[in-house]
């Protein structure tokens, strides 16, 4: 299952029980706004699912172009059903380290829009996806404090964040949104990669499966090993 595009209501799907979830798992693929069905089927279900392209955004691109998608990763992620494999991140390290957890996570203000619902986020344990696009560093720092504050950091083993595109300061001078995420993220003391392209980026989209055990090596543009596979044969 490849959805069409993101945008919004997907959190309408769960609120009004019009989510239909087969008894086996199936491939489902998506970012952004599908962020809020991707938690909710893997706290309620335990399904894994692949943060990637979708349709109009990512696949419309082409292998490899501008608002495209990485064909390799999205190879190994929907093909390799015995072996792990490795990702080059393309970012940038923020927090040198290695981590070892379960991948998790998706668009911030998705994975925070969970808070208090019946399938909130367990983030405990957890290499964290954090990215997003069109968002003020203000807000970035707010929807961070707020993951803080309500203890989703607690346990954390590692942190992969996305470019922010769109995300410029107000006015010139202030501080950018990896300025942020560097003073919000920095004191939880665990690995942290930034401007990897993964969701929201204009480079060619990253395809990562979430609910899979991970290795985030924190070093130079960033390595991310997928241990164990996310499909069955």
């Amino acid at each position: 299952m490849v959805c069409t595009r993101g945008g919004y209501g997907s959190g309408e799907l769960i609120g009004h029980n019009l989510l239909r979830v087969p008894a086996r798992p199936k491939i489902f693929v998506g970012y952004s706004d599908i962020t809020s069905l991707q938690i909710y089927l893997w706290q309620k279900h335990g399904w894994v699912t692949f943060y990637g392209p979708m349709v109009a955004s990512g696949l419309a691109g082409g292998a490899g172009g501008k608002h495209g998608y990485d064909e390799a990763s999205a190879r190994a992620a929907f093909t390799e059903a015995f072996d792990g494999w490795s990702l080059n991140l393309k970012g940038r390290t923020m927090v040198p380290g290695v981590a070892r957890g379960v991948l998790l996570g998706g668009c911030l203000t998705l994975v925070q829009s969970t808070l208090g619902t019946p399938w909130e986020l367990d983030t405990r344990g957890a290499i964290l996806l954090l990215e997003d696009r069109g968002m003020k560093p203000y807000q970035v720092d707010s929807t961070l404090m707020h993951l803080r504050n309500a203890g989703k950091f607690n346990g954390v083993r590692g942190i992969i964040l996305g470019e922010f595109p769109d995300c410029e300061p107000a006015a010139k001078g202030s501080p950018t949104v990896k300025d942020v995420c560097r003073r919000v993220l920095r004191g939880l003391g665990v690995p942290i990669v930034w401007g990897v392209c993964v969701g929201h980026t204009p480079r060619p989209m990253l395809t990562l499966p979430l609910g899979v055990r991970a290795r985030l090596h924190a070093r130079g543009a960033g390595k991310l090993d997928i241990v164990e596979p996310a499909v069955t044969p």
